[in-house]
């Protein structure tokens, strides 16, 4: 059975003023009620609880040993009452919060830190939980609302974008990179053609792995034969790759974000191909039906202002 609460908060607030000021008069005052109203509310509360609370005389007012039990809970029910409002307020107004946040390997390293590091500067009170999985992961955690938004780079499968509210937030680059040792630098060629991409020696990502399998989707889509394209090694880290490639051992494909530090310091340089640029987009991904809190929509204009951010993150020198 429910337990049905003897008293009401306005009763507690009531039977604390009384306990403050030792006066019916002062108490109502400071409550904006009546005395009469208070009086009698005093009164329902007593035989609501069957004990009496207030020792009542002609010109003076005490507490029962009864009431004055019941002012060391009310005194904490009201402060807890307060403290969830002020809560509930700051989460309304983005003083406080928790955001779930789901992001692939790649943009985990290179991009989202750097958002990150942004938004914790702004709103250091909101708490960032990320989630480093395969996109099909995080697009299945966001439909099932373990996550709250997600930044991917993969297309969202059709059957699946009836469900998710998709927005291309940046396009991101695909780079050609090479050593300054490689033999094409003995060429001065800055930028090949397509045609010359089959005479190259590349160094790629081992061929059963997501982020393989999505760069060859973007090359498919420009009119690369993947298939003819000389691919000598093939190593598991996109560090390892770009180790190799600067140490003269071949060219590989990589994000632009990926590079930045080693095309500032010259152990690496891009080549340019004619007439094609290699790029794909930056999906923020979120359920349409996901009440928005105040920290998702913080966090959601930080992300639709990431393009100024990823300017700074692309290599200055190209």
């Amino acid at each position: 059975r429910k337990m049905v609460l003897p008293f009401t908060l306005q009763q507690l607030r009531i039977i604390k003023a009384v306990a403050t000021e030792l006066s019916f008069t002062k108490a109502s005052e400071i409550l904006f009620i009546s005395q009469p109203s208070l009086s009698k509310q005093l009164k329902i509360l007593e035989n609501r609880l069957g004990v009496q609370l207030i020792n009542r005389h002609k010109n003076h007012i005490s507490l029962t040993e009864a009431g004055q039990l019941l002012i060391q809970y009310s005194e904490r029910i009201l402060s807890l009452c307060e403290e969830s409002c002020r809560a509930l307020n700051d989460l309304k107004i983005g003083e406080r919060g928790v955001l779930r946040i789901g992001t692939t390997q790649n943009l985990a390293t290179y991009f989202i830190p750097n958002i990150l590091v942004l938004f914790n500067k702004n709103y250091p009170q909101i708490n960032l939980k990320v989630q480093i999985e395969p996109s099909k992961l995080i697009i299945n955690q966001v439909i099932n609302h373990s996550i709250d938004i997600a930044v991917l780079e993969d297309y969202v499968p059709t059957f699946l974008k009836k469900k998710l509210h998709i927005e291309n937030i940046i396009d991101e680059e695909l780079y050609l990179i090479v050593s300054n040792s490689y033999s094409l630098k003995s060429n001065k060629k800055k930028i090949i053609n397509k045609v010359d991409l089959y005479d190259l020696n590349f160094i790629g990502f081992n061929n059963d792995s997501t982020i393989r399998k999505f760069i060859d989707n973007i090359l498919i889509q420009n009119n690369i034969k993947i298939k003819e394209l000389n691919i000598t090694m093939e190593l598991n880290s996109l560090e390892a790759i770009k180790t190799a490639v600067s140490l003269g051992l071949g060219v590989a494909f990589v994000s632009s974000l990926a590079v930045k530090n080693e095309i500032e310091l010259k152990t690496l340089e891009i080549i340019q191909i004619e007439n094609i640029k290699l790029s794909y987009p930056i999906y923020l991904i979120t359920n349409p039906d996901y009440n928005r809190s105040k920290a998702f929509e913080l966090f959601y204009t930080q992300l639709l202002t990431s393009k100024n951010i990823i300017k700074k993150l692309k290599p200055n020198n190209i």
